[in-house]
């Protein structure tokens, strides 16, 4: 293929990609959710529009590089193992310059939900950041937002990788 076809290619595939909305940076962290659970996890992840639900069987994972809101608020992973929004389990993150803020939120979370049953907690790649767990069972977890007003609000560097772990 002469090298002029790939250049144009190449340079379509760069303004396609750059034309798409809430496009991650190459050069950061992210999160990856991995399904331990025996049922299916349904996600999405919302900032000022929800994303396609997308599906994670039993053993499979979701990845997320981080990502801003161009409204400037935050970004919801929004999970369930129902294919609404009525029982979710939340991961809440807002980048400021280098810094990462995030939680986890049981706000919208059903104490009967297979989430709460198995458990969950996130482990990062970097030592010095604070992690989160939820024992299996525990519908009322003191490391995971019950109330809107709670202070279960953590910091990280934007460079770290996160791992979330249901079940």
């Amino acid at each position: 293929m002469p090298f002029s076809k790939i250049f144009s290619l190449a340079a379509a595939f760069a303004l396609t990609a750059s034309a798409l909305p809430l496009a991650p940076r190459a050069t950061s962290g992210g999160v990856q959710i991995v399904n331990n659970l025996s049922e299916t996890v349904y996600l999405w992840s919302v900032s000022d529009y929800s994303s396609p639900m997308q599906t994670i069987p039993t053993g499979a994972s979701y990845t997320e590089t981080w990502r801003t809101n161009p409204n400037g608020g935050g970004i919801s992973i929004k999970m369930s193992t129902t294919t609404d929004l009525a029982s979710v389990l939340q991961f809440e993150y807002t980048e400021s310059g280098d810094v990462l803020y995030w939680d986890l939120s049981s706000i919208n979370l059903s104490p009967q939900s297979a989430l709460v049953a198995a458990g969950f907690g996130v482990t990062i790649d970097d030592a010095s950041c604070p992690t989160a767990a939820c024992a299996p069972g525990d519908a009322s977890c003191s490391e995971s937002y019950q109330l809107p007003d709670d202070v279960n609000t953590r910091a990280c560097t934007t460079t770290a990788a996160f791992t979330l772990n249901l079940g």
